[in-house]
């Protein structure tokens, strides 16, 4: 009868021990749902708004366009009253790469490309011999909206760590619904800082 009882205790130890992990790993699972970074959260794979807009964008391809700085309008900025150009070049399905020309200055490019984690805007900056700025590539994944028209592009953590004052930077960039603009704008702790827009209604070339 002892070893009988004996038996069951053992039995019933094991049984326990067998059920704990199985709580552990359930808990575990749960907490780590539950501590997705909100950056991830905000973000998903290429949405059809991030693809309506990337199409959009594709179809000014080969084409040019002047454009004036809007914001701010007290001519203190210092890309006020040069010549800013937009190429909207090298189109792809996957990237779109448009030089950005502030009078003779032509170290800038805006670089679409779709990727797994959404659309991203980057900026590739360089000097006049191709090589790379030591400021380049910066930017980040768009959120995703249900506005196709605009896509809000905040600081990845490359940004943040490449440019510390940026970390709080946010890249709109907006296709008119009338399809008459182009406007690019910069925000900064939820803040205008720059505003630029180009008129798709004259293309240069």
């Amino acid at each position: 009868m002892k070893k009988l009882l004996l038996a069951a205790g053992i039995a019933f130890m094991f049984a326990s021990c067998a059920q704990q992990p199985q709580a552990s790993n359930t808990t575990s699972q749960t907490e780590e749902l539950e501590q997705v970074p909100e950056e991830q959260q905000r973000t998903s794979p290429a949405t059809a708004t991030q693809q309506a807009f990337f199409t959009e964008l594709s179809k000014l391809c080969g084409k040019s366009f002047r454009g004036v700085a809007v914001f701010p309008a007290d001519g203190k900025d210092p890309f006020a009253g040069k010549e800013l150009t937009m190429h909207v070049r090298e189109c792809s399905d996957q990237i779109i790469r448009i030089p950005f020309y502030v009078g003779e200055d032509k170290s800038r490019t805006w670089v679409f490309t779709q990727m797994e984690e959404g659309l991203q805007l980057k900026h590739d900056h360089r000097h006049e011999d191709g090589t790379p700025d030591e400021v380049t590539m910066y930017g980040g994944i768009a959120m995703d909206t249900n506005d196709a028209s605009t896509m809000r592009f905040p600081a990845d953590a490359f940004t943040a760590q490449l440019i510390p004052a940026a970390s709080t930077n946010e890249w709109n960039v907006v296709l008119s619904p009338d399809g008459k603009t182009f406007s690019y704008i910069l925000k900064r702790d939820n803040q205008l800082r720059f505003q630029a827009d180009f008129d798709l209604t004259q293309p240069i070339n």
